[in-house]
Order: C-alpha cells, then sequence, then structure tokens
C-alpha cells in the first residue's frame, strides 16, 4: 500500500503555469485538490485565496475551465473541454476557442486511460465514481484500453476482492519496486550455509523409503549425467534407506524409468543419466552426431522398426555371429545416447567387468523343454534384458528451456551460474538466466544476493530462501559436528559447481569455464569434480577430496576433531557401498602417521606396506 501511493506523479505546483500542468496531467480537479498540490513560498500551507484567484484569471484567458461533475465544481485544462462535453454531458462556457469543441474519436476512454495513468489498481466502480459516470461504461472502455495493451486486469491489491485494473506502465513500476523490496530484505548466507542446505534439499541422509522414494530422488536428478559406479553405491543409497537394486529395476522393467549414456569413462564406467519416462522428452539431450559402423548402422535400422529385442533376437535380425563384436557395437551405441535397456542389469554387469558374477547353470526341463545349459545361449549377462531406440528429445527450445529452468529450481533450490555451468546444459546460464528471469517478472521465482559471494544473479523461490536461512550457524558452537560423504560429481555437493573450491576464486562472468574446476590446496595436487572421487563435508565445510580408489587424499582442516569426524564418515560409505579402499598419501607425504592417518586407523583402516586399507 506504502508503494501504491508513491506511485502519483510527484506534481506540485508554484505558481499558475504550475496548476495549468497540473490539470493537464491529472485531470479535473476540486479547488481542494488542487491546493493539496500547490506550495506557495515562504508560506508553510496553500493558501485557497491565490490558488482561486490564479484558476480565475486563467478561465479569463482561456487556459482553463469550470466544469460541474456530480454536482462539484471542478477545474480543468481548456483542452479537455470538448471530452468533458461528450463524456460527462458538461455544458460548455461561452467563448471557449473552436478548436477546442472539435470531438474527439473516444472521450471516455481518454478520462479512463488518464485515471489509470494516475491512480494505482483500481475497480471499475472508483474511476466510475471519480467521473459520475455507469460502471458499464467504463467498463467497456477499459476491456478496449486492455485489448490494446494499455491497462491490465486482475486482483492486484492484498485484501481485495474482485476484479482490478491497473495501467500497464504503473504495474511495470510496482512490480519493479516490490522485487527491490523483497531483494533488500535478504541479508547474504555464507557458502557453508549452501553446503549444509543442498544435501538436505536433495535428501542425502536417508530419509527415503522404498521404491517411491528412488523414483523421487529420480525425478530431482533427471537428466543429470553421473558416473555409472556412483549411482548405485552413493547417489541412491545416500538419500533412500536400505537401497536395495531390485527397486530401481522395478522402475525400469515397468516403464517408469529410462537411463542414457553420455560418453564413456576409463576402466569399463560412463556417464549415467536416469529419466522418468513421462518427462524424458525434456531430460534427455540430443545425441551428437557421431560415425557409426556397418553393424551399428544395422542395430539402428532394426530398432527403428519399433519394440525392444533380446540380445539374441538382435543378433538374428542384424546377422551377427560374434557375441563380442555385437556387444562392443550395443555398449558404444549406449555411450553414444542412442540406445537403452529396459533394466539396469546389464550395466551393473558391464561396470563389473571380468569379475562380474554369473549365473549357476540351468537344466531342469520346463514343459518338456530344456532350459539351457549355457548362459550364452541367451547372451553375456552385461548385454541381458530388451534393447530398445531412446526416445527423441523435445524440439521445441522454448519448451524445453522451461522445463530446465523449473528443473534447475527443483534440483538446486538456489539457482547459481556455476551450478548450471557444471551440468553443461546447452545454451549455458545465458538461457537459463533469462528464462528465470521471466518467472521472476510473474513471481515463479526471485532474484538476489542469496549466497555471499556468489553475484547477484542468483534464483529461488521466497520458501527456498526461507529454508535457506535455517541452515545458518556457526558449526563451531555444535558439540558433535556432522560429517557427510558425497561422490564428488554428486549434484548434492557444492564445492568445483556453485561454490569454488576453497582457495580458488568464483566462477568468471561467462560461460567459458570448464566444468571440471580445480584447486589445488597442496604440493600440486588437485580437486576436481572427477568420476569415482569423494568429498566429505563437516558442517557444510569441505573437510577431505578422496581420488579415486583413495590413493590421495586431500585435507583442508587440521583440527584433529574433524579429521576424526571425516575418517568415520569415509569408512562408513566405504563399508556400506564402495567396498574397499587404500589410502596411500596424504597431502602429497605417506598416509601412515599423518594425522588424517592416525584418525582413519581409529575408524578401522588397517596399516599395510602400501598406505592404509579398509575392505567391508
Amino acid at each position: 500500500e506504502a508503494e501504491l501511493q508513491r506511485l502519483a506523479p510527484d506534481r506540485r505546483a508554484k505558481d499558475a503555469e504550475g496548476v495549468v500542468d497540473l490539470l493537464r496531467v491529472l485531470g479535473p480537479l476540486s479547488l481542494a485538490e488542487v491546493a493539496e498540490r500547490t506550495v506557495i513560498e515562504p508560506a508553510a500551507a496553500p493558501a485557497i485565496e491565490h490558488i482561486a484567484a490564479w484558476l480565475t484569471a486563467l478561465a479569463r484567458s482561456n487556459r482553463v475551465l469550470r466544469a460541474q461533475i456530480r454536482g462539484e465544481e471542478r477545474w480543468a485544462v481548456i483542452e479537455d473541454a470538448s471530452r468533458l462535453r461528450d463524456a460527462l454531458g458538461v455544458p460548455l462556457p461561452i467563448g471557449v476557442p473552436a478548436a477546442f469543441v472539435e470531438p474527439v474519436a473516444d472521450p471516455v476512454g481518454d478520462l479512463v486511460s488518464r485515471y489509470a495513468r494516475t491512480h494505482g489498481p483500481f475497480a471499475a466502480a472508483d474511476a466510475a465514481e471519480r467521473y459520475g459516470l455507469g460502471v458499464a461504461v467504463v467498463l467497456d472502455s477499459l476491456r478496449r484500453l486492455g485489448a490494446d495493451r494499455r491497462v491490465v486486469e486482475g486482483e492486484f491489491r492484498p485484501g481485495s476482492t474482485g476484479s482490478e485494473w491497473v495501467d500497464a506502465e504503473i504495474l511495470r513500476r510496482l512490480r519493479s519496486r516490490s522485487l527491490a523490496a523483497l531483494r533488500s530484505e535478504v541479508e547474504p548466507v555464507s557458502a557453508d550455509t549452501l553446503a549444509r542446505f543442498l544435501p538436505s534439499w536433495q535428501h542425502v541422509g536417508g530419509n527415503l523409503r522404498g521404491i517411491d522414494g528412488v523414483a523421487q530422488v529420480i525425478d530431482q536428478l533427471s537428466g543429470v549425467a553421473l558416473p555409472a559406479s556412483a549411482w548405485e553405491t552413493l547417489i541412491l543409497p545416500a538419500r533412500v534407506a536400505n537401497y536395495t537394486p531390485a527397486w530401481l529395476d522395478e522402475l525400469t522393467v515397468t516403464g517408469e524409468v529410462l537411463w542414457s549414456g553420455a560418453g564413456s569413462l576409463p576402466g569399463s564406467d560412463g556417464w549415467v543419466s536416469l529419466h522418468l519416462a513421462e518427462t524424458a522428452g525434456l531430460t534427455l539431450t540430443t545425441a551428437p552426431d557421431v560415425e557409426t559402423t556397418e553393424l551399428q548402422r544395422e542395430i539402428l535400422v532394426t530398432l527403428a522398426g519399433g519394440g525392444a529385442y533380446f540380445f539374441r533376437q538382435l543378433s538374428t535380425a542384424v546377422g551377427s555371429m560374434d557375441d563380442k563384436e555385437l556387444t562392443t557395437a550395443l555398449w558404444d551405441l549406449v555411450w553414444a545416447g542412442l540406445i537403452t535397456n529396459d533394466t539396469f542389469a546389464p550395466l551393473r554387469s558391464y561396470l563389473g567387468g571380468k569379475a562380474a558374477p554369473k549365473r549357476a547353470p540351468r537344466t531342469r526341463a520346463y514343459r518338456g523343454r530344456a532350459r539351457p545349459s549355457n548362459v550364452t545361449a541367451a547372451g553375456p549377462p552385461s548385454v541381458g534384458g530388451r534393447w530398445s531406440l531412446l526416445p527423441l528429445a523435445e524440439g521445441d527450445t522454448t519448451v524445453r528451456a522451461k522445463a530446465i529452468a523449473e528443473m534447475l529450481l527443483e534440483r538446486y533450490g538456489v539457482v547459481t551460474r556455476g551450478s548450471v555451468v557444471s551440468e553443461g546444459i546447452r545454451g549455458g546460464f545465458a538461457l537459463a538466466y533469462k528464462v528465470l528471469a521471466s518467472f521472476e517478472e510473474t513471481g515463479r521465482a526471485r532474484r538476489g544476493y542469496f549466497v555471499a559471494g556468489l553475484g547477484g544473479a542468483q534464483f529461488a523461490t521466497g520458501a527456498t530462501v526461507d529454508r535457506l536461512r535455517n541452515f545458518t550457524r556457526d558449526p563451531d558452537s555444535r558439540a558433535d559436528p556432522v560429517a557427510i560423504t558425497l561422490a564428488a560429481t554428486d549434484p548434492a555437493n557444492a564445492y568445483g559447481a556453485a561454490l569454488p573450491w576453497p582457495g580458488q576464486e568464483p566462477l568468471a562472468a561467462d560461460d567459458s569455464a570448464p566444468a571440471e574446476i580445480v584447486a589445488t590446496p597442496a604440493k600440486g595436487h588437485r580437486a576436481a569434480r572427477k568420476a569415482g572421487a569423494l568429498v566429505v563435508l563437516v558442517e557444510g565445510a569441505l573437510t577431505l577430496y578422496v581420488e579415486r580408489g583413495g590413493k590421495t587424499v586431500l585435507t583442508y582442516t587440521e583440527d584433529e576433531k574433524l579429521l576424526s569426524v571425516a575418517a568415520q564418515s569415509l569408512a562408513s560409505t566405504v563399508r556400506a557401498g564402495i567396498g574397499r579402499m587404500r589410502v596411500e598419501r596424504v597431502n602429497g607425504d605417506f598416509a601412515i602417521g599423518t594425522s588424517l592417518g592416525n584418525a582413519l586407523v581409529e575408524a578401522g583402516f588397517a596399516a599395510t606396506p602400501q598406505g592404509l586399507r579398509l575392505r567391508s
């Protein structure tokens, strides 16, 4: 309401010419209304006698005229003579110049438009009462102005009921001032507050349960490419209590979830993203043009006919007798983002490499038919299930950009440039910013300086900002600090994405920075969002960075208490999902005997000639 009062033009007349300008802008005014907007120096208050004398003199010179509107005497500029006559039936005095009595195209529309330009949101009845017109007449004029986008209809004022109208420019100013007021109310939180908030926002800690919990995680992380080896050892178990692979298989077999590849990695690994089937077109990326072999082209042609094929069916359809060659061709097409499987089992087998367990032979007869005695009769385990083409990505760039912006808000809560760049989204932060800015204009998001050090181009909803601020606290004040271990590539890890690694400057203002952001805290070693790497956060502060397999560990604190808590968290994660780890060097030094090394021994690691080892 205070903002509405400021929207009226700041007009203060000081002389007769000022009074004319006042009437020209605001329309017919009574003597008292003119006096309210007039200042006569050196008097402390407007002098009615002086103003009445000015108006009388101006009327003699045909600059203004008297008009009876709703039984009240008002003053108007001479240019409004024909409008007052034709719209309100005001009789014109003798002597009005002929130039000002010519009819105008829309006298009522002109008066209503002027009323809208000089008021905040108003009801049609307010304008009708001001001019003594019928509400239906004013509504007709407002609708015509609305069709020309000069006024906007809606519900704008708090506590008001029914339809209201506002000038389009006034509404723009209202939005701009309201957003500025909202931004000024929010003090930025520290970077470690965001690092504490993000895991909670993404349900890290095992708060979700069962197959519905798995579906909820996939919904939030749809389209994020993560190492295949991390999905069922780190990502899902960190969010879903007592996670079992059967839950993911049930979702894929029933067609509710599908997975896609996005490039291979060393060591029988690759980048994999999960998608809900109903929104897959929005989260899948368009596969790049890749060179294919003749066998791969045969596979694509066969699958393009529709349906899904088991390995042996596909082998027969393409005429391939070499299982190894066909298996290689299938997985090359997977990493190219062209085909998928209806279950996660072949990917698990592929990750296991040569050590993947094989099923026992089945020889018992069933309905007179002998079951295969060799598993190769159905194909290798790494190509089990049914293969099919991935659905096409959404082609409408506008629809896709809007959906991606909504998913970013759902995934991160507070969307920053770093989090967008780390995902490698097509169009970069420039496109996401444009869409998120439109969300701000419609009230679906807020832009502000929510996290210190990350610039003003941050977007979140009002509820998210309130929740973010609840994570503000002094880590030293907590008696028992809490540590969590995450994959370095996990979206819940803010470091290397929304936040720079400790010791590194924030991201540049353009989109040229690579997704893999590094820091060098000790002796040339560097942290990065690399496949297989782990981070341990204690109360949101990066404490440990663990290279793939644990060969090298970097520490970001010398506090023995924090190192002990971090070591316990790392050991628990190894036992629960990774299976084994051997730590050889800490900050470039041999691990045994270091402060972290001692903490790892207390957490269950055993000393060996090669370093510290833990097996589940």
